[in-house]
């Protein structure tokens, strides 16, 4: 038995408290305090401790389970949509070409999406890639709306090479190659180059709006003038200057003698002091039969 002296001079043992302590655990058997005064400490916690520890527990399982699955974006979007941050309204303006389904795609919003988590960037660079927009901006309308302005590019002109019809804008850029009939009333430019140029013949085409309607393809020649292929199969054959003065001199000739309405194929002033006309096979030949195979000439125009 331990004296009291003992008791308070712990660090100091006998020889049979040296053997009796284990050997390598630091503290003796006889210094260690009962194992029930230790637990008897976990009655002073609140009763309501061990379930919250429990749900806790539970909590950062499912928690680690949903992270290490790949649903984190899932559930965070489904708690935020739950509590008034979802998606519920996309206020779109701006879009003319482009429909609003096609820009509904592009942005992803899926059911349960929410507002706070949404990615307007990559958004952004998805409507961009759109062969219309010129630029979007996408932006946040909290708590649920979102706001998508579009620039879309403006059609200016038919770009036709071979069998390839694109349409391009007024720099001569290709929009898309997607043509249908909603595009018929642009002017159709063919031949390579002639994108860049359908500036300066649809430009001299507006100074004579009688006959705009009537043109249905200007075609580039050799990178230098214009001829124009009227509605009726009429060949117009411009010279490379001057192209308005030519223009308003045909109308005049048109008002006064029906020119464009008769049987004929080409009409070439690419001269300056000269119209020349070219008949149609039938209508040269019933010419001939009038005239006995007689030529005639006139100031304005003569028929070959």
């Amino acid at each position: 038995m331990l004296s009291l002296g003992r008791r308070n001079k712990r660090e100091t043992l006998t020889p049979l408290e040296a053997e009796l302590a284990p050997r390598g655990r630091g503290v003796s058997r006889l210094h260690r305090q009962p194992v029930w005064r230790s637990a008897g400490r976990l009655a002073d916690l609140p009763r309501w401790t061990g379930s919250a520890a429990a749900l806790g527990f539970l909590t950062l399982t499912i928690g680690y389970g949903i992270v290490i699955g790949g649903h984190g974006r899932i559930v965070s979007d489904a708690l935020l949509s739950a509590t008034g941050f979802g998606i519920e309204a996309v206020k779109l303006s701006g879009q003319r070409e482009i429909n609003e389904f096609q820009i509904l795609e592009a942005l992803e919003i899926h059911e349960g999406s929410s507002l706070a988590l949404f990615d307007v960037d990559s958004a952004r660079e998805r409507l961009n890639q759109m062969a219309w927009v010129k630029n979007a901006s996408v932006m946040k309308l909290y708590p649920s709306t979102l706001q998508v302005k579009i620039e879309e590019r403006i059609p200016y002109a038919l770009w036709q090479r071979g069998d390839l019809v694109s349409i391009v804008n007024e720099s001569g850029d290709v929009i898309t190659d997607d043509v249908d009939g909603r595009y018929a009333n642009l002017l159709l430019v063919v031949n390579h180059g002639a994108q860049r140029r359908a500036g300066e013949i649809n430009t001299a085409l507006e100074q004579v709006p009688e006959l705009r309607p009537r043109v249905r393809a200007a075609f580039l020649i050799a990178d230098r003038r214009w001829d124009l292929q009227l509605e009726n199969g009429i060949s117009i054959r411009l010279p490379e200057e001057n192209v308005d003065v030519a223009l308003a001199d045909l109308m005049e000739m048109d008002k006064e003698s029906g020119l464009l309405s008769r049987d004929i194929v080409a009409i070439d002033m690419r001269l300056a002091d000269r119209v020349t006309v070219r008949l149609s096979d039938e209508a040269a030949e019933q010419r001939k039969i009038m005239t006995g195979g007689r030529n005639r000439s006139g100031k304005k125009e003569r028929d070959t």
